[in-house]
Order: C-alpha cells, then structure tokens, then sequence
C-alpha cells in the first residue's frame, strides 16, 4: 500500500491562499485532490497525470502540480472562498478512469482541515 502524507491546511481568510503538499511513498501513475464538506458528496477538485484537470468551481483559482522526483504533488489555491472549506484529501491510483470518481481512487491520505472564513 502506497502511504500518502498530507500538508498545509488551516484557516484563512476569503481571498487568501493555502497551499497543500502530498509525498507519497511509492510513485503513482495519477495523483488528485478531493474535498467534502459536512452533508456533501466527496468532489474531485483537481488531478495530475500526463496533463491537469479541474472542476469547474476552482478554474482559474487552483493549481495542481507535480515534483516527480520527489513523489509530491502539491495544491496552490489562491482567491479562496468560504465555499472551499472542507477537509481535502489527497489520492493516488496506479489505473486511468475517471479522474473525479472517488472509487477509482484505492489509494488516499489522512484528510487535513481547509477553513475559510468571510
């Protein structure tokens, strides 16, 4: 089982940035981010594999990158809003699918905490 350790959540501000780190143990051949707020579906956000992919909610506010030789991926959410808060998960599959579909996704970190405040 590949191990997944997350980064850089916390509470800010509307407008502010955060930016989340995931190191994962073993490379992955696609790597992405979801959120679920209380009483919501677990949405994708983003994902990285030969090109990105977001939801149309955070285009234009989020980037999703890679640091191959590092196993990371990293988050930079900019112009945040209080509809982002949510606990944000990162995960990692070695198969292609549908890039926001939670169970194509074997693979996932512990969650950490994004709050943004008005």
């Amino acid at each position: 089982q590949v191990q997944l350790v997350e980064s850089g959540g916390g509470s800010v501000q509307a407008g502010g940035s955060l930016r989340l780190s995931c190191v994962a143990s073993r490379y992955t051949a696609v790597m992405a981010w979801f959120r679920q707020a209380p009483g919501k579906e677990r949405e994708g956000v983003a994902a990285i594999a030969t090109g990105t992919i977001y939801a149309d909610s955070v285009k234009g506010r989020f980037t999703i990158s890679r640091d191959s030789a590092k196993n990371t991926v990293h988050l930079q959410m900019n112009s945040l809003l209080p509809e982002d808060t949510a606990i944000y998960y990162c995960a990692a599959t070695f198969y292609g699918g549908t890039w926001n579909d939670p169970g194509r996704y074997n693979i996932w970190g512990q969650g950490t905490q994004v709050t943004v405040s008005s």
